[in-house]
């Protein structure tokens, strides 16, 4: 198989250091686009259909930036990494709890989960800046603020 080549002007060791780093970003991503359905399915209590349509909007806004992250690795000339086998060997995220029902308990662990990705975002945007690749900063910086508002939304109802 050959190896896919990318004419964006940046050294091959960017390319490397910043393919890797979104590798990382995109199991995070990926892990926390199927946690926050997890809740979304099995969540019950005060607030449920409020908290259940928030979740969806969440979902959607997830599914669009892990999909940026991932074109952007395939277009520096790598391979992204977003099968279930590869998010589950590499994702940095504590694993969701699957027995919880209470939308109390779901947004606990959402918030330590956003919370978490969102710092590690953060980091990777300084990280592909200091590289050098300031694109790649750009989408992780959009990334960034979705990641924040959710945050804030998900610890303003848990605030109720």
């Amino acid at each position: 198989m050959k190896k896919p080549v990318s004419k964006i002007d940046l050294t091959s060791n960017t390319k490397a250091e910043v393919i890797s780093l979104l590798n990382e970003r995109l199991a995070d991503g990926i892990d926390l686009a199927l946690v926050t359905k997890q809740a979304h399915w099995n969540l019950k209590g005060p607030g449920f259909i409020g908290i259940h349509l928030m979740l969806d909007g969440f979902r959607k806004d997830l599914d669009e930036h892990v999909d940026t992250v991932a074109e952007r690795i395939a277009q520096l000339g790598g391979i992204a990494l977003g099968t279930t086998q590869t998010t589950a060997s590499a994702t940095t995220l504590k694993a969701y709890p699957t027995d919880i029902v209470a939308v109390g308990d779901h947004l606990a662990a959402l918030i330590e989960r956003y919370a978490a990705t969102a710092n590690l975002v953060r980091a990777a945007i300084d990280k592909t800046d200091e590289a050098g690749d300031a694109g790649t900063a750009d989408l992780l910086t959009a990334y960034s603020r979705m990641l924040d508002k959710a945050l804030w939304f998900l610890q303003s109802n848990a605030a109720a």
